[in-house]
């Protein structure tokens, strides 16, 4: 249970370091200060950076649906309604290093890389669930296809506000 704990405590020091520094600055060394250990120490406790990352990225995916839900109503309501404060919310300078790895994940994903593209997938489709889990819509297929309206939406939204383009 030592290791499992010494695990956790890792994965949380990277995400600390991955929202103040990005993805581009994670290499070994870098993320073994971080993390207050050697670089010998991370490979131990986790198999190879790909799994440190995927861990830390888990990490923050975790942490940020949390300050979403504790921010927002969790009441169903209108597409248009969800839409307008998921933009309100995601340009909050508390979330806004989370989607700033967001755009690095999914920048990586889009240049093919493996881990990038599957921790990306499964972060972007837990979040549209939520997403369909906050309309006011009785079908299915109906809410999900507002979320992922919804979603893309947000999204751009970030892209634009990562370019300097808003309003």
């Amino acid at each position: 249970m030592k290791a499992e704990a010494k695990r956790d405590e890792i994965a949380d020091r990277i995400a600390d370091y991955l929202l103040a520094e990005g993805l581009a600055a994670a290499s070994l060394r870098p993320l073994a200060a971080a993390a207050d250990t050697s670089d010998r120490m991370l490979l131990y406790y986790f198999k190879d950076k790909e799994r440190l990352i995927e861990a830390a990225l888990r990490r923050l995916a975790t942490r940020q649906m949390a300050m979403l839900t504790a921010m927002g109503q969790q009441e169903p309501r209108s597409a248009a309604q969800l839409e307008a404060e998921f933009l309100a919310l995601t340009g909050n300078d508390t979330l806004w290093p989370f989607m700033c790895v967001w755009l690095e994940v999914a920048a990586l994903a889009a240049r093919g890389d493996r881990l990038y593209r599957s921790i990306g997938y499964e972060i972007a489709l837990a979040f549209r669930h939520w997403i369909a889990s906050l309309l006011a819509l009785d079908d299915e297929q109906e809410r999900n296809a507002a979320a992922s309206r919804i979603l893309r939406t947000v999204e751009g939204a970030i892209l634009l506000r990562s370019v300097g383009l808003t309003g």
